[in-house]
């Protein structure tokens, strides 16, 4: 697998999101997820991508365990200022929290460490000028933002050099296209797409709400996409879009994969999560991918945000969310 740059790290082109295994989309089994991350890099997958806040410090401590014999293997990526109590970017939080984070990966410093949510109560740098801190003190190697607006992430670079910054992007979610995506390139700022699969439904494989668990995130925050209705008029896509991945030889994950990381000029790092074996190896197949100018206009036509029925988040949670100001704002 191909490289790519997050300031001065070098990570594989594409990660491994590792939420699922914690929460999110059902029950997970510690023992087999312990062994997909240990057998990550045999794919090529060595960048990983852990948070506070996932299964309130299980996942930290899962990472932790696995990597432990063999940690320079891997890059690290976790969160902080986002608990299942709230948002919370106060400095000494922000301190708290990576002190904690250290300690359930069991390292002596996280190579990329981001601001899970901009806290509306707290201004973006103090909570940027406290990941300085922690930088100098050799904590964290790089800085990083999750889901902000253009505005915020300038306001952040003018503190501190900003590595990385993580929002939700695919092919059916497009709010980066606002603004910030831009903003990332003209500053030198990677980007990592987070639910780069849609949250399953460019799989092919996804479920509609009556066929979840009450605790899944597609039945919660993320519910309008997968309602009854919408979900039936969204997956008439798939149709085409099964047809084009059949056509270049690939499969539909491989195909939403390789979209993003064909994007000009980005270097995109998307981080879909799995806790299969196969699906990782799958995912990882996508960096031998190449699609053409013909093939990406298709894709960009057939699912957009103006083709999907629905919003990526319920409505509450869509006008709360920094990330949202682009595209509120016009920009």
């Amino acid at each position: 697998m191909h490289t790519r740059r997050i300031g001065s790290l070098e990570v594989s082109a594409i990660g491994l999101g590792c939420m699922n295994a914690s929460m999110g989309y059902g029950p997970a089994n510690d023992n087999e997820s312990l062994e997909l991350i240990r057998s990550a890099p045999d794919v090529g997958v060595t960048f990983l991508d852990t948070a506070t806040m996932y299964g309130d410090g299980h996942n930290e401590r899962l990472v932790g365990h696995a990597i432990k014999d063999t940690r320079a293997r891997y890059t690290v990526a976790s969160k902080c200022g986002l608990t299942p109590r709230g948002i919370d970017g106060r400095p000494e939080v922000i301190e708290e929290q990576a002190h904690a984070s250290l300690q359930k990966l069991g390292v002596d410093e996280i190579d990329l460490y981001y601001l899970h949510r901009p806290d509306p109560a707290v201004p973006i740098e103090d909570s940027v000028g406290a990941l300085r801190k922690l930088q100098q003190a050799g904590k964290i190697r790089e800085i990083g933002l999750s889901e902000v607006s253009t505005d915020t992430l300038r306001r952040a670079v003018s503190e501190a050099p900003v590595a990385a910054l993580q929002s939700e992007y695919s092919l059916w979610s497009r709010t980066p296209e606002a603004g910030i995506l831009a903003a990332c390139k003209e500053l030198g700022v990677a980007f990592v797409p987070f639910s780069p699969l849609g949250r399953q439904f460019l799989t092919g494989k996804a479920k509609s709400v009556a066929e979840l668990e009450e605790s899944d995130l597609r039945a919660t925050i993320a519910r309008p996409r997968f309602e009854r209705e919408a979900f039936s008029r969204n997956t008439r896509l798939l149709v085409e879009y099964g047809a084009i991945a059949e056509r270049i030889g690939c499969s539909m994950a491989q195909l939403a994969l390789a979209w993003l990381l064909e994007q000009p000029g980005r270097q995109l790092i998307p981080i879909p999560g799995t806790r299969s074996a196969a699906h990782l190896t799958e995912n990882a197949g996508a960096t031998d991918i190449s699609l053409d100018a013909q093939t990406l206009a298709a894709l960009d036509e057939l699912i957009n945000e103006r083709a999907v029925e629905g919003t990526r988040y319920t409505l509450d949670r869509m006008e709360a969310a920094d990330s949202e100001r682009d595209r509120m704002l016009g920009s």
